[in-house]
């Protein structure tokens, strides 16, 4: 669930309070995980995943697929969940995805998934959290 607004850190001090050291360097800094190193690369469970920054629910688990990439990859998200903007960082052009409420960075998106959108949303396991519905709590 997402946090109140009123809730969600306003500065970049408040923001280094609340998320790790590695949460905030990719949510914050649009830093980005090692391939293949992030807990949910190979996560298959049903559920939803959310904004680690957040908590606003993002992705569905049925939208995710095995890409080979090395980061969780989903194939289609509501409009109204993300946002995007061009990423010219590191010499690449690239469209990043950002979390709608709060602005996260949380990986790209590239025009290589399968259909029926033929998206692929590469997404850093750092910044989402999974909630497999069960008891309100996130999955360990």
């Amino acid at each position: 669930m997402s946090q109140e607004p009123s809730e969600r850190p306003t500065s970049d001090e408040e923001w280094q309070e609340k998320l790790s050291d590695e949460e905030y360097r990719i949510l914050r800094e649009a830093g980005t995980e090692a391939p293949f190193s992030g807990e949910y690369v190979d996560h298959k469970e049903d559920g939803a995943y959310a904004c680690a920054g957040c908590g606003a629910e993002l992705f569905d688990a049925d939208t995710k697929f095995d890409s080979g990439c090395g980061w969780p990859s989903f194939y289609d998200v509501d409009d109204d969940r993300v946002e995007t903007r061009l990423d010219t960082s590191n010499g690449m052009r690239r469209t990043e995805v950002l979390c709608a409420e709060c602005g996260g960075h949380l990986g790209h998106v590239f025009e290589d998934g399968p259909e029926p959108t033929g998206q692929r949303y590469c997404i850093n396991s750092v910044a989402l959290n999974f909630d497999d519905g069960n008891d309100g709590d996130d999955a360990e």
